[in-house]
């Protein structure tokens, strides 16, 4: 049975309603709601056709204009990824260190980071491209235009996330390239106008994830 199909009997809370049973032909919504972040994942490969889809699920994505501006590099040569999490580990123990954090911690934390990275069958970096976008003469409707590249990028990625689930595997959305964007620049050789936002960790899962959401009524507004 797919992962899916079990969770078509289960019952959702959102709100003060609950949603159940969910009919078992409605994998939109048995997507949406079984989708958790996934940490932990077997040795089994990743299909370069599975990456393609995830991948097409992504630039299908609504974004700023139409101009698409995010940019994405799949990493699944061991070599290639054993650097980039060593790099990216070392940077943030580091970090940690300068912030006061005990050294045996500090490492701890790092190898955790580096550990995650290195067990994903894939990563996908998720990166945005200002090179389309509209110019302007102010700093503040530049930002902002910045910003709507920004959310093009993470709209495109939390599609792939989705499309992940549905087919199957586990995902984790990390946002550690936006604390160390020269690290990641430097290890995956991208393109100068490339600018790294969040790594996402593909597998197939070794683990659960069974938490929930806020209700409702703690996020919205109506008026």
């Amino acid at each position: 049975m797919h992962h899916l199909e079990a969770a078509a009997n289960t019952q959702y809370q959102i709100s003060s309603v609950i949603i159940s049973p969910m009919p078992a032909h409605d994998s939109f919504w048995r997507t949406i709601y079984t989708r958790r972040s996934i940490r932990a994942y077997s040795d089994q490969p990743i299909p370069r056709e599975l990456l393609e889809r995830l991948l097409t699920a992504a630039i299908w994505a609504p974004n700023a204009h139409n101009r698409q501006p995010w940019r994405f590099v799949v990493v699944t040569e061991r070599s290639r990824q054993q650097q980039l999490a060593g790099r990216m580990a070392q940077r943030w123990e580091q970090d940690l260190l300068a912030d006061g954090l005990d050294e045996a911690k500090a490492r701890a934390q790092a190898e955790r980071s580096r550990t995650r990275i290195m067990r994903a069958g894939a990563l996908v970096l998720g990166c945005l491209t200002m090179r389309e976008m509209d110019r302007y003469p102010d700093d503040l409707r530049q930002r902002l235009e910045w910003q709507m590249a920004v959310q093009s990028a993470a709209l495109a990625l939390g599609q792939l996330l989705l499309a992940a689930h549905h087919e199957g595997l586990g995902a984790c959305w990390m946002c550690a390239p936006l604390f160390a964007p020269d690290v990641v620049r430097s290890a995956l050789e991208l393109p100068e106008d490339w600018e790294p936002q969040a790594l996402i960790t593909l597998g197939y899962p070794a683990e659960r994830n069974e938490k929930t959401r806020k209700p409702l009524e703690e996020v919205v507004l109506w008026r």
